[in-house]
């Protein structure tokens, strides 16, 4: 378990950064090949080629369920936002405690047109709206937004992983970062577990 939380850690000490450059890529695919360090991902369009710093790290992404997702439970969402200004998610993805405080915040993304990304705390209890349905507050430093969750939206959560799972057609989202050359590297693989498609 202490080994665990270790990789976490360092993985919410290094994750954290990314969000906020220009010069971020991210990248969502199936896995091509691994030659070496290199990771050739199959993209909508074209093949990219990553690669993975010394001592890269792979995180599972595994299906999870709206019941864990309790106050004072550290999330993310993609979100888009509707006429009364709250948000609705896209997908919402778990972090361990060890990762509380990524990439904490309220920001632009890109998973759709007015896409945006939150991560921060489950302040209250979630409210009911119907069936399987909530809202969730989720605050940050700096402030809140309320996040309207539906039965339907994808939730998942993160895991230790190994580089055995770095296979070929395994479904991978990487924050990759551009060199001033044009080639892409990153320390971080979120691979998707038992061919689940990371949803973020």
């Amino acid at each position: 378990m202490k080994r665990i939380a270790l990789l976490f850690s360092l993985l919410a000490i290094g994750a954290a950064p990314a969000f906020g450059q220009d010069t971020t890529t991210r990248i969502r695919g199936t896995i091509v090949s691994l030659e070496g360090n290199v990771l050739t991902v199959a993209t909508a369009g074209e093949n990219r080629r990553v690669t993975l710093t010394d001592g890269f790290r792979v995180v599972s992404v595994v299906k999870s369920d709206l019941a864990k997702i309790v106050p004072g439970t550290y999330v993310g969402s993609a979100a888009v936002t509707q006429p009364d200004g709250t948000l609705r998610a896209q997908e919402v993805h778990i972090f361990p405690e060890a990762m509380r405080g990524t990439g904490e915040g309220h920001r632009p993304y890109d998973l759709g047109p007015q896409s945006t990304m939150t991560n921060g705390t489950v302040d209250t209890s979630a409210v009911v709206e119907s069936v399987g349905d909530r809202v969730l507050t989720l605050k940050y430093k700096g402030g809140e937004k309320k996040l309207f969750v539906s039965k339907d939206t994808p939730i998942v959560a993160y895991e230790a992983g190994d580089a055995k799972a770095l296979v070929l057609g395994a479904h991978v989202y990487i924050i990759a970062q551009r060199g001033p050359d044009g080639t892409l590297s990153s320390g971080r693989v979120n691979v998707g577990k038992n061919g689940l498609v990371p949803p973020m």
